[in-house]
């Protein structure tokens, strides 16, 4: 965000919104007001942003079905706000560029002078891309069952899957809760055992 030529704040939500959620850059930029569900905290992602002729369009996602991802209580103010700047109407677009335009990995790779900004950081073969794997890996670091994580992520071996295992809302749920409490946990102090005492 601050290697961007106007330290637009939105592509610094960009990517914390991407490493919560395993989502794809594109998929973020199709991310509509009216797709977030603030009761449950649940993300129906339902339409993905891509280049076409002519510039960049909305279709389907990846794998042609919508899919529901938690929204962990950590980006939940993030989110609430950008609804709030956003307005009322439910097809507005969550995450815009500093122009009102839509994203696009390129467009944040770009702006953000992505291959600088990591490489000055040590981690020069971080792409946008990644923060989808990291999102995936924290959760499975919460114990968040794989057959779960392949909802969460829409991944196009999911068929199989689905025909045997059918996680509902609830078990989405909780796993939004459950890397909450992962987050929780990894920010705990931690204290040092105390001294041993002999008896006889």
């Amino acid at each position: 965000m601050a290697a961007s030529h106007d330290q637009y704040r939105g592509w610094g939500e960009v990517v914390i919104f991407a490493a919560c959620t395993a989502a794809r850059i594109g998929e973020i930029s199709g991310c509509r007001v009216g797709d977030i569900d603030t009761t449950q905290w649940i993300w129906t992602v339902r339409r993905q942003t891509t280049p076409a002729p002519g510039g960049l369009a909305d279709k389907g996602t990846k794998g042609k079905r919508a899919r529901k991802v938690p929204i962990v209580e950590e980006i939940r103010p993030l989110v609430a706000q950008r609804i709030l700047s956003a307005g009322p109407n439910p097809d507005a677009r969550l995450f815009t560029g500093p122009r009102g335009g839509r994203i696009s990995t390129a467009v944040l790779r770009d702006a953000t002078h992505w291959d600088d900004v990591v490489t000055k950081l040590g981690y020069e073969h971080l792409r946008r891309h990644d923060l989808r794997h990291t999102a995936l890996t924290w959760f499975a670091d919460a114990g968040v069952p794989v057959h779960v994580l392949r909802r969460i992520a829409g991944h196009g071996s999911l068929t199989t899957t689905q025909r045997y295992l059918h996680p509902d809302v609830r078990k989405i749920t909780a796993a939004g809760a459950a890397l909450s409490a992962h987050f929780s946990a990894l920010r705990a102090p931690r204290s040092l055992p105390g001294p041993v005492v002999m008896t006889r």
